[in-house]
């Protein structure tokens, strides 16, 4: 094939740090490689690509693309739209009754004549990007759909680092590093960090770890106080883990009677299972998104776990804290921004060269950074508890480690 004429970006999907940034990132590649080639990008990600509506990258936004970097979110908007997903598309007036929203898609491509889709976002997205592309094949668009991943969750198979999710692990401690001041606000305080990560841990886990650093760099005055025993960590819980209540419950308690203090960390993930379960033996119902997954803001995790340890550990006041909106919405850090360059990079030399796939370091390849093909990405990626240094974080701070999620009572 030859090489594109027209290329058009698409974000979707929930916020990360690296929305902004990869956007800007593609735009100043194109105009290093080619400035010839023309530039769109669909407002609201999949819904503005169903109804048409797009920005042209003019001139002066090729020239200011840089200060996208400096930004967090996604300027050209995100939505969580399910191509697949034909009576949700309908009822949102996305399509007609009785239309393919994946033909209606291809033919809004082929209307507004873009050669490369370049699609950004986590396993949802780059599932439909997967799916659109297959369509694209089949139906011999003549279109090529390339992605980048994005979720702070980390959890996208075979990639070994999807973007954004250093920074939201950065942010997320900063967050927190106010939060626990409140620690001294009440006696028998019980603080509960809730993180993002609905089925793997790494982002609690990195958070953690993030915030343990900041602890590790700081000068402390026990003798008024001031102590780290106050804003350690004390336990982290995420859904790769068991999770014995009564046991952490007993440890949790000797902490609370010697500090007047207990902080966890908890990904919104964590014993969801347990939580849903006691929902519907109560007859409620539990309400799932488009995509068909749980809607985690109503289930609530972080409230549901405050509300179990409070009781067990005589917490004379409970303060559940979400870092998760504070910390995907962030500009990407250095780190990122590196990691994010070098995808981009590389997503415009295969748009050149008109290789499909999603951009990342192939783990069952050697980690070497390639098009990965569509049909080989999925979610749900675990974290592994056997990271050493994981396993050193929780022996530092006193707690064991379990196997598979499992909440008893």
């Amino acid at each position: 094939m030859s090489k594109p004429k027209k290329v058009a970006l698409l974000t979707a999907g929930g916020l990360a740090p690296c929305l902004s940034t990869a956007v800007g990132c593609l735009i100043e590649r194109y105009n290093e490689i080619d400035p010839s080639i023309e530039i769109i990008a669909y407002h609201g990600g999949y819904k503005g690509l169903l109804l048409g509506d797009s920005y042209q990258i003019t001139p002066e936004i090729r020239a200011n693309a840089g200060l996208l970097l400096k930004f967090g979110g996604s300027p050209i908007g995100n939505s969580r739209v399910k191509l697949t997903n034909v009576k949700d598309c309908v009822k949102r007036g996305l399509v007609k009754e009785g239309e393919d929203p994946q033909k209606v898609a291809a033919d809004q491509l082929v209307r507004d004549g873009v050669d490369v889709l370049h699609t950004i976002g986590g396993d949802d997205t780059n599932t439909a990007a997967a799916d659109l592309a297959a369509f694209l094949a089949k139906n011999d668009y003549g279109l090529t759909v390339i992605g980048l991943p994005k979720t702070v969750d980390n959890d996208v198979f075979p990639i070994k680092q999807s973007l954004g999710a250093w920074t939201a692990a950065e942010q997320g401690a900063r967050y927190f590093w106010n939060v626990v001041a409140e620690t001294g606000a009440n006696p028998r305080m019980l603080i509960v960090h809730e993180v993002m990560g609905r089925n793997c841990g790494w982002l609690t886990a990195a958070t953690a770890q993030e915030y343990r650093k900041l602890l590790d760099a700081a000068s402390w005055l026990p003798g008024i106080g001031l102590s780290r025993d106050c804003y350690e960590v004390h336990g982290v819980f995420i859904p790769e883990m068991e999770v014995d209540l009564a046991a952490e419950a007993a440890r949790l308690r000797a902490v609370m009677d010697k500090h007047d203090c207990v902080n966890i960390f908890i990904s919104e993930g964590a014993g969801v299972e347990a939580i849903v379960a006691e929902m519907q033996a109560k007859g409620q119902e539990v309400p799932r998104d488009a995509f068909g997954h749980i809607k985690l803001d109503a289930v609530n995790p972080g409230k549901w776990f405050g509300e179990q340890f409070a009781q067990m550990l005589g917490a004379e006041k409970t303060l559940v804290q979400k870092s998760g909106y504070f910390a995907r919405a962030a500009a990407s850090n250095a780190e990122d921004i590196r990691l994010i360059k070098s995808c981009a990079d590389l997503a415009v030399e295969c748009a050149m060269r008109r290789e499909p796939g999603v951009i990342g370091h192939d783990e069952d390849n050697g980690n070497v950074l390639r098009a990965i093909e569509f049909p080989r990405i999925k979610g749900g990626k675990p974290f592994d508890i056997d990271t050493p240094w994981f396993g050193q974080m929780l022996e530092e701070i006193g707690q064991a480690k379990g196997g598979k999620v499992h909440v008893s009572h």
